[in-house]
Parts: C-alpha cells; structure tokens; sequence
C-alpha cells in the first residue's frame, strides 16, 4: 500500500471520529443546558408559590380579623335594637364574595353582618290593574337595592381589609409575618411537587442584602447557584428569599450519565486508530528497511562468494602451484574472503537475536578491564593500519561484571569498528576507551574523533536497519544492525548505553553496567 493511500485513510478516519467525539461533546452540553433550564424555570416557579402562599396566609389572616370586629359591632348593635324594639329592629345580612390579592389569585370568603334600622310603616302597593304590574315592580327594585348593598359591602370590605393591611405591614417586621420554621418545610415541599429533591440552603435578607434569618446548619461555601424571590411585593420594605444549591453541577450531569460511556469508548476508538496508524507506519519503514538489507545482503554475501570461487580455479592451475608467491597470496585471498563471508554470516544471525524477546546469554563473573585490555590489543593492528593511534585509560577500581563474553566483547568490537569505519580522512584517527566508577556502576566510554553525527540523528542511531547517511562516503558497507545489537546486549545485561556526538568532532558511547558483588559484601 502507498503511503499517500494510507494518509488518505488516516486522514478521513481522523475527521470521522472527531466528527462523532464533537457531535456527542454538543449533544452532552445542549441536554445539560436543557435540563438547566428546566431546573430554573421549576425552582423559579416554587419560589413564587412560596410566596403566593404566604401573601394569601396574611390575607386571610385579616380577613378573619376584620370578621371579628365586624360581628362584634353587630352585637353592639343588637343590644342595643333590644333597648328599644318598639323604634329600631335589627337586620342580618349575610355575604358571600371573593378578594383578589396583590398577584391576582382569589380568596373566597363568607360572613354575616347585622344592622339595625328604624321601623318604616308598612306600605301596601295597590294593585293598579289586573295584571299586579306595581307588585312585579316593587319586588325587583328590592331585589336591586339587595344587591347595591351587597356590592357596597364587597366594596368597603376590600378597601379596609387592604388599608388594615398596608397599614400594619408598615410596623410589623417580618419575623412576626412569616414563621421560618414552617419556611423550610414550605421550599421542600414545593420543590417536591415540581420534581426537585436535592439538597438546599436558604436565607432571608433586606433590601440591603443583609442577612435577617439563615437556616440551620448554613454554610457560606455553599452559596453556589442562587435564586431569589420577593416576599409580599406589593410591600414598600421588600424582603427577598434566597435559596442555594450547591450540588446543582453534579444533579444536572447525573441526568445524562448514559452519555459518558459513549463519549469514553469513542476516545478509545480514536486513540486505538492513532496507535494502529503509528504501528502501520512503522511497520512500512521496517519493511522498506528489510528491502534494503536484503538487496545489501545479497550483494554483501555475494562479492566474497565470486571471489573465493575465482581463488578456487585459480588453484586449480598446476602453473600456480609451483609459483610459493602467487599461491601464498591466493591462500591469503581465501582467508580473507572467508572471514569476511564470516563476519557477514555473523551480522544475519545478529539480526535474528530480535525476533526474540532476550537473547539467551550465559553470564558468568568477568572483569571488564581485562576485556577492555584484550580487545584494544587485538584492535590496535587494524587501527595502526589506517595510521591511528588507540589508548585505553582503566580507573575503575570496581571492574567485576556479571556477563556474556562472546556478546560483551562483541559490542566493543563493533563500537570500535564503526569508529573507523566513519573516520575522517584529513586526520589520523584517535581512539580512546575508558573506565570508571560511580554510585556502584561501572562506566566505559568509547571515544573517536572521526565524522560525527548530527543530533537529528543521534536518537535513531539505536533502531535496527537504520543507517545515517555518510554523504560522498561509499566505502561504508553495513545492515544497519550493529547498534542496534549493541543497545539489546547490553540492555539484555541490565545495563544502559547512551551516545554523546557533534558533527565534525567525534562521538562518544558511554555504557553503564552494575557491578558485581563481592562476597564480602554480600555478606
């Protein structure tokens, strides 16, 4: 597959899944702010029942105070009437009608009143004709004067009640007009019957915003959300009543709690195709990588293979035998090549140690001095052969490892032999390899003054069949597996392996290994 085909589809999956992450994301905040405002407008709604409930409790509480005073002033009347029966006679009059408060709602009310009037003498209506018509109309106009004076009555009833009431709020403070104990249970039960049970806090307060009446167990950090309502509006001292719910935020996220799920498993959707993309470009690279080792296999495997096979007809001529300088020197080609072929072979089944999760060592206790000693010895011919110089500097006092020798000298081998492998050719070569201790550690450090590595690159140098480019350099031959053998060994030895490198000074690889413990110490 293309890699352009693989951003295309990378590409419109990316825009299908943040597309289904913003829709939900939308659909979660317009369902809150919904039910957010379904919740105001309930709490709102409440509150002033609330205080419907308690305009009408005062109304009516004047109404029966008016009631009273009235039936006292009938009897005041009547007995009066008894005193002298013979000029006055009482007269009761019952009333039914209704009072329309400040917010429009309606109280029925019922009472009885008593009046006393002077006796009239009795009049009789003679009939006009025969049809009563005089008897018809005195009978309506009484009816008429009954409800003139039923009206009236409403009408002052209304006026003083109203001005009884204006006139006593005025003195009264609204501790003696609202009982706050009943307060609380009034606010729960309203929000109840508007579908809210959560928990709340309340307070009454002035004009001023101060503080009349808290309620019990009111805590200041729980003044979150706030609604408020005017007690009595038609008062000229307003009092608000303000209700708090700190708990609203999660009572309106526990309401779309199902859409938590999908909104978590699409995040994991998207971050599983991120890391499948990742995967995918990766395992392309590697691919293209083990492209390039096998053509560079082959080609590799194949140079030494021609040549031994020429060196081997050649042998097979009697005139050469008789010549000991040609034959010594085809020998010599031989081992070479065999060597090389050798060495080739070697770096194919380095690359099958990754194919496994650990390599299979057989550690036994070294001293890391004594190998850093043989491999410069046995590295310092091919050095001198390029006119370099090698010098070894051993300060580690603390030198016992537990390793592989074949592996462990394998690494410093390869160390080595990029280090002339990516020599520079205006300067001899210099190498140094040192040791040393620190915090129970021992520390080795090869260093060369050869081409260097920009620091793009220094990162990548560790990954298999990554190779860095060496420019005009085609002499440099290679799988791109060394280092990366180098960085498994020596993990596979518990150790760590870094690599410090300027481009046109040199690079410098430090190994860190933990030292064996003596038995003295362990005991």
């Amino acid at each position: 597959m293309k890699k352009s085909t693989i951003w295309i589809l990378a590409a419109i999956m990316a825009v299908a899944f943040f597309g289904l992450l913003y829709l939900q994301i939308t659909y979660l905040r317009e369902s809150i702010k919904m039910r957010g405002d379904q919740f105001n407008e309930a709490v709102n709604r409440s509150l002033s029942q609330i205080s419907r409930n308690l305009d009408i409790d005062q109304t009516r509480k004047y109404l029966e105070e008016y009631e009273n005073q009235k039936k006292k002033e009938a009897a005041y009347r009547r007995s009066l009437a008894l005193a002298n029966q013979t000029q006055e006679e009482t007269v009761t009059y019952k009333h039914i009608g209704k009072v329309t408060i400040s917010d429009g709602s309606e109280i029925n009310w019922e009472s009885t009143s008593s009046q006393t009037v002077q006796k009239q003498p009795k009049q009789v209506f003679q009939s006009a004709g025969k049809d009563g018509t005089n008897a018809i109309s005195k009978k309506f106009y009484d009816i008429q004067e009954e409800q003139k004076k039923s009206y009236d009555y409403e009408k002052n009833l209304v006026e003083e009640v109203y001005n009884m009431k204006l006139k006593s709020t005025r003195n009264v403070p609204i501790e003696e007009r609202v009982n706050f104990k009943d307060l609380e249970a009034n606010i729960k039960s309203e929000l109840k019957n508007n579908n809210i049970e959560l928990a709340f806090q309340y307070e009454v307060v002035d004009k001023n915003d101060k503080s009349i009446y808290k309620q019990a167990r009111f805590l200041e950090q729980d003044k979150k959300n706030e609604y408020q309502q005017v007690l009595f509006p038609n008062d000229p001292a307003y009092h608000y009543l303000k209700v708090y719910f700190p708990k609203k935020s999660e009572f309106l996220f526990s309401e779309v709690y199902f859409l938590y799920p999908a909104i978590l498993f699409t995040f994991i959707l998207l971050v599983t195709f991120i890391i499948i993309i990742y995967i995918t470009f990766r395992q392309k690279r590697l691919s293209e990588m083990k492209s390039d080792f096998m053509n560079n296999m082959t080609h590799e495997l194949k140079t030494p293979v021609s040549t031994i096979s020429l060196a081997a007809q050649m042998l097979k001529d009697g005139s050469i035998t008789k010549s000991p300088d040609v034959f010594k020197h085809i020998s010599g080609v031989i081992n070479d090549e065999t060597e090389r072929l050798s060495f080739q072979v070697e770096k194919v089944l380095q690359m099958s140690l990754f194919e496994k999760q650990k390599a299979t060592l057989k550690l036994k206790e070294l001293d890391a001095n004594d190998i850093v000693v043989n491999v410069a010895n046995t590295f310092q011919i091919k050095v001198e052969k390029f006119g370099g110089n090698l010098d070894i500097d051993l300060e580690a006092t603390e030198s016992a490892i537990e390793a592989d020798k074949m592996h462990f000298t394998n690494v410093l081998f390869n160390l080595l032999d990029n280090a002339v492998k990516y020599r520079r050719e205006d300067i001899p070569l210099e190498l140094m390899i040192r040791t040393w201790n620190n915090n129970n550690k021992l520390y080795i450090s090869v260093e060369d003054n050869g081409i260097g590595i920009k620091k793009e690159y220094v990162k990548k140098i560790f990954e298999r069949f990554y190779r860095v480019s060496t420019g005009n350099r085609h002499d440099v031959k290679g799988f791109g597996l060394g280092l990366a053998y180098v960085k498994k060994i020596i993990e596979d030895h518990k150790g760590t392996i870094k690599a410090e490198s300027e481009q046109g000074k040199g690079t410098k690889f430090i190994i860190c290994l933990p030292i064996m413990k003596s038995k003295n110490d362990q005991e």
